[in-house]
């Protein structure tokens, strides 16, 4: 899943936005990444503590990024206001701490692709939210809406029939509830005016949290470094490099140079890439709640997000 909110001041309407080769790389890289992320992480927590390890991950993640922004903008670029401090760390907690902690958590006993096509759900809750706020959608929204919750409805039964443990499933969710309510708070805080800098605090603040909440939860205890495997340290040094920097980088450069619409593919090509990684990569089944309840979630996501993106 992403790991930070989108910029925020990105240009609309500029000539700019063209479909070119850069936009078209860029935009296979923020499919094929943070599509695999979740192989990332179940590879990750088949040895690895969830929430050390998600801990470690972003607040590398941060350091490495701050360092970028003082390279590329020089060190004032990393000064912010008191209260933009407070809303990253607001935005940071509940996006990294709570949308993608949870879902580490939850892939220790949940399939990678039923976890992907969970949080798939994300931009069906942003308009929940939006409605509560005031906002009144179109109908075609709503009906993209509904037709989602049906899916989430049968990408749940594996959870009732024991196929998967039910706890994990609703980790799953109440994760993308809260990416949802992160991302809807980031539309609506005072965030720095760099978004880099601003994804650099997100990432530390949820990245500290994860460490505490690991701690908190005694995986340290017995912790025996020299167990983790090769392939989860592999996969905790993709998920900061190609997961949380590159992908992020290049949705934030899309955000200005491609047409949104295109953009916003990703809400809904992410979770077939997710699936078909951990079907081919992990040998997880694809049983027909999944093919079914993930084929009703993508199709209501794409008319969500093809809907919206005309407004």
């Amino acid at each position: 899943m992403p790991t930070t909110s989108p910029p925020r001041n990105a240009p609309t309407g500029a000539p700019r936005r063209q479909t070119t080769g850069a936009v078209w790389t860029a935009l296979t890289l923020v499919y094929v990444l943070w599509g695999s992320t979740y192989l990332g992480i179940r590879i990750v927590v088949g040895t690895m503590p969830p929430f050390l390890s998600a801990g470690t991950r972003f607040v590398t993640a941060a350091l490495l990024l701050a360092a970028l922004v003082a390279w590329r903008y020089g060190p004032a670029a990393l000064k912010v206001t008191r209260a933009q401090l407070g809303s990253a760390v607001v935005v940071g907690l509940l996006l990294v701490l709570g949308g993608n902690g949870l879902v580490v958590l939850a892939e220790t006993d949940v399939p990678s692709g039923l976890a992907a096509l969970l949080v798939a759900a994300v931009p069906m809750w942003l308009v929940v939210l939006r409605a509560a706020s005031g906002d009144r959608p179109p109908r075609r929204t709503l009906a993209g809406v509904l037709l989602g919750f049906a899916g989430l409805t049968v990408l749940t039964a594996p959870g009732f029939t024991g196929e998967v443990r039910l706890t994990g499933v609703l980790l799953v969710l109440a994760a993308s509830v809260l990416w949802s309510l992160g991302s809807f708070s980031a539309s609506k805080l005072s965030l720095p005016g760099n978004p880099f800098t601003g994804s650099a605090y997100q990432m530390a603040a949820g990245g500290v949290g994860g460490v505490i909440v690991g701690l908190l939860r005694g995986e340290h205890r017995g912790l025996d470094p020299a167990a983790f495997s090769t392939a989860s340290w592999l996969a905790l040094g993709y998920l900061v490099l190609f997961g949380s920097l590159i992908a992020f980088t290049a949705y934030a450069w899309l955000l200005q140079a491609a047409p949104l619409s295109l953009v916003g593919t990703y809400a809904y090509v992410n979770p077939v890439v997710a699936v078909a990684l951990g079907a081919l990569i992990l040998d997880e089944a694809l049983t027909w709640p999944i093919l079914l309840g993930g084929a009703i979630v993508v199709a209501a996501v794409g008319v969500i997000v093809s809907t919206e993106r005309r407004r």
